[in-house]
């Protein structure tokens, strides 16, 4: 099944439940191949968790105290020149 931008957006319901029936579905925008939707026993498994979309996520947020109200009495006390 072949379906345009517009119609996925006006008819997503219709869409979504050919897939879950099994049909692949093939998203056009302007002529243009943007998406395939696949049916899930088809696709890969997601991720058991989500992942930090902004690199590693074995690093630390911050340096400093891991308590946070500890934290903000530090960057108050060195905002008002404490």
């Amino acid at each position: 099944m072949e379906a345009t931008a517009r119609e996925f957006n006006q008819q997503s319901a219709r869409i979504l439940a050919a897939a879950e029936h099994g049909e692949t579905v093939a998203v056009t925008k302007n002529g243009r191949h943007i998406a395939t939707l696949v049916p899930a026993h088809q696709a890969d498994p997601p991720p058991p968790f989500p992942v930090d979309p902004m690199g590693d996520d074995d690093l630390p947020l911050f340096d400093g105290p891991a308590d946070l109200s500890a934290r903000a009495d530090a960057l108050l006390a060195e905002g008002f020149g404490l």
